[in-house]
């Protein structure tokens, strides 16, 4: 328990940068908010008169720490602002459209571990074999293709050629399964070499030789004695990839128009929509925070003697 304690007050000055880099982009960005605000609909350009009832509005006549101590304390509570889009609650909006973003993210995740450990197994027991080999170049070429163009090619070949799926869209089953697969390629490769060299690394361990000795098959070893102690580079992985998913599914969303919140970030980046950069930074970066910490978690859980204290070795 005190190790988690630990990792929970660790995580707080980081959160803190977060936040404060959040904050940042709008004084940082070119412009100004107030213009940018009052310019959304295209219609006039504001007098000067509008801007300066608009930043007095928006606080942005006060010093830029009591900016940041104002904007900090809503955002404590929940308040990330108003789009400057569609008007509505940036919160509101994120959490609107986390569903879908975790709809694709999830089945992602299926795919990436339901293919990469299980791959990575088999390349460990047959070390050097055909498959091995076969499998090294395949996952070094899902590593090395970019997303953007892999889902391109998938769009050509199974959208345009095939006719199996539709392009874009979100509602269906059938609409998730090619952006699941560009978001959890990559993934999939890191868990299939991770796993292969992890697996390799305990298999000569002392407790091995001895289930070795008592005559147990290769395959019982690998999968109880083996793949439990090569599960915390694993887990960490895993952990640190559906944190950072919401980040990497933008570029997808934006390819396959989906409607989560990636899409939704984007769109305020191209319109300078400040409080939705500021709310997607600081909500992406509090989900990848807890994420880490599930993640902690699930080492005194696979390790219980961390709980009286112990170090992974």
């Amino acid at each position: 328990m005190m190790y988690f304690i630990r990792r929970i007050a660790a995580a707080i000055p980081v959160i803190m940068g977060i936040s404060f880099i959040a904050f940042a982009l709008s004084v940082a960005s070119p412009g100004d908010p107030a213009v940018q605000a009052l310019s959304m609909n295209g219609i006039k350009e504001p007098t000067e008169q509008e801007i300066e009832a608009k930043r007095a509005e928006l606080g942005l006549n006060d010093p830029m720490i009591v900016q940041y101590a104002h904007w900090l304390w809503k955002a404590s509570h929940g308040d990330l602002g108003i789009s400057y889009m569609t008007k509505e609650s940036v919160s509101g909006e994120l959490l609107r459209r986390l569903p879908v973003t975790l709809s694709v993210s999830g089945m992602a995740l299926v795919i990436a571990v339901g293919t990469g450990i299980p791959l990575g197994m088999l390349m460990a027991m047959k070390k050097n074999t055909s498959f091995d080999h076969t499998a090294r170049i395949l996952a070094l070429s899902l590593v090395s293709i970019p997303g953007f163009w892999l889902a391109i090619l998938m769009i050509t070949v199974f959208s345009e050629k095939l006719h199996w799926l539709p392009t874009s869209g979100y509602g269906t089953f059938k609409h998730l399964i090619m952006p699941a697969i560009v978001l959890a390629a990559g993934t999939s490769a890191v868990l299939m070499r991770l796993t292969r060299a992890a697996l390799l690394e305990v298999w000569n361990q002392a407790y091995m030789v001895t289930a070795k000795a008592k005559g147990l098959p290769d395959t019982r070893i690998l999968m109880i004695h083996a793949l439990r102690n090569a599960m915390i580079p694993l887990i960490t992985v895993i952990g640190s990839y559906f944190g950072a998913i919401l980040g990497g599914s933008v570029i997808v969303e934006v390819i396959f128009a989906i409607p989560g919140i990636g899409r939704f970030a984007m769109d305020g980046i191209f319109r300078r929509d400040y409080p939705v950069i500021q709310g997607y930074v600081v909500f992406t970066g509090l989900v990848y925070v807890a994420f880490n910490l599930l993640v902690d978690l699930s080492y005194l859980v696979i390790h219980p003697q961390m709980r009286l204290g112990g170090k992974l070795q």
